[in-house]
C-alpha cells in the first residue's frame, strides 16, 4: 500500500498533472503492482490499471535513501511492506522534473505521441528507418525524444564518438555501414552506462537510487574533455561545438565530416 506526502518547498514548483489533492486521493491505498523505466522516466503502475509517471530531467532524483538536502525535496513516497514502512523520495534542486498520473486507457496513447522508441530496443532497420526521416545533424536527431527516446547530451556525444560519426552529419545521409555502427554504439554506451549507475558531473548533482555518485564518468571518451588528447587515436585534442544550445564534444580525426 502507498501513501504520497508533498514536502513543503519553497523553491520553483514541479509540474503536477492532475493537482497534488486528486494524484493523491486516485492513488492512496492502493498496491504497485509494478516498477520500470520508460525512456528518461520512472513509472509506477498501480493494481487499479493507472500510471503514475515521473519525468526526473536535469536535476531531478528518484532516491531510495536520505535525499542530498531537505531543501529541494518535492515529494515522498510511503510503501507499507509488511509491519515496516520504506520510503522513496523525489529530490529536484531546479524544479525541471515533472510527475504525470495517467489512467490504463490514456498511457499509451499519450506518451506514444510523446515517444519514440526507446533506443535500446531500436534495431539497425529501425535506425534506418527513423534517421531517413529528418537532415537535421544527427546529434541533433539523437536528442529528440520523438524519433528515440532515452538518449541525453552527455550520451549522444560518448554514441557517436564510439561509432566514428561526425555530429554534424546529416541523419538522413547516414551509410548502412555508419547506421550499424551507432545501433552498436547506443548498445554499448547505453548498457555501460547503466553498469555503472551513470554519470556525476562536477556540479555533483546527478546521484544514483541510493544517493552515491555514478561511475561513468570515469569511462567518458570525450565528454567535457575538451582540448585533451583523444583516447582512441591519440593524435588530436577533443573539440568542443554547440548545436541547438548544447555542447558537443568530437575528434575531428576519428569522427570526420563525410
Amino acid at each position: 500500500m502507498v501513501a504520497l506526502r508533498k514536502c513543503r518547498c519553497a523553491c520553483k514548483p514541479l509540474s503536477t498533472e492532475p493537482a497534488i489533492s486528486t494524484i493523491r486521493r486516485r492513488i492512496v491505498g492502493r498496491r504497485v503492482a509494478q516498477v520500470s523505466r520508460l525512456a528518461k522516466r520512472i513509472v509506477m503502475q498501480f493494481d487499479h490499471g493507472e500510471s503514475l509517471v515521473i519525468e526526473p530531467r536535469m536535476t531531478g532524483l528518484m532516491l531510495l535513501a536520505d535525499p542530498p538536502s531537505r531543501e529541494h525535496l518535492r515529494f515522498e513516497w510511503q510503501f507499507a511492506i509488511g509491519k515496516s514502512r520504506e520510503s522513496v523520495y523525489f529530490w529536484d534542486r531546479r524544479g525541471l522534473g515533472t510527475v504525470r498520473l495517467y489512467r490504463e486507457r490514456d498511457f499509451a496513447e499519450e506518451l506514444g505521441a510523446k515517444l519514440g522508441p526507446d533506443a535500446l530496443a531500436m534495431t539497425p532497420a529501425d535506425w534506418r528507418a527513423r534517421c531517413g526521416q529528418t537532415s537535421r545533424p544527427i546529434k541533433v536527431a539523437l536528442l529528440d525524444q520523438k524519433l528515440t527516446a532515452g538518449i541525453g547530451n552527455l550520451y549522444a556525444s560518448e554514441i557517436l564518438h564510439l561509432a566514428r560519426i561526425h555530429p554534424a552529419q546529416p541523419a538522413s545521409e547516414l551509410k548502412p555501414q555508419q547506421l550499424q555502427r551507432l545501433h552498436a554504439a547506443t548498445q554499448e554506451v547505453l548498457n555501460a552506462a547503466i553498469d555503472h549507475e551513470g554519470s556525476t558531473l562536477s556540479d555533483g548533482t546527478y546521484r544514483n537510487a541510493v544517493s552515491r555518485s555514478g561511475r561513468y564518468q570515469n569511462e567518458h571518451r570525450v565528454y567535457a574533455r575538451a582540448e585533451e588528447p583523444c583516447p582512441t587515436c591519440g593524435k588530436v585534442p577533443i573539440e568542443r561545438t554547440v548545436q541547438a544550445q548544447r555542447s558537443t564534444f568530437f575528434c575531428p580525426a576519428c569522427q570526420r565530416l563525410r
